[in-house]
């Protein structure tokens, strides 16, 4: 009997594993395994945990200074 966390399909290749809770991913819900996981990571996103880095553009000041 193969190992509960080895991460294989039946037929012996790598399968994806949930990004939130590590469960073989279904796929229906890719990359989650089940819609709670698809929530969970909405939550996290719309709730600012997750943010893209952002830097601000110095000439972008310049810029609405000088329309002024």
């Amino acid at each position: 009997m193969p190992a509960a966390n080895d991460n294989k399909d039946q037929a012996g290749r790598q399968s994806k594993a949930c990004v939130i809770c590590g469960k073989p991913v279904f796929p229906a819900h890719d990359p989650f395994c089940s819609t709670r996981c698809a929530d969970v990571d909405l939550n996290r996103w719309l709730g600012g945990v997750y943010a893209v880095p952002a830097t601000d553009d110095p000439d972008e000041d310049e810029s609405s200074s000088a329309d002024q």
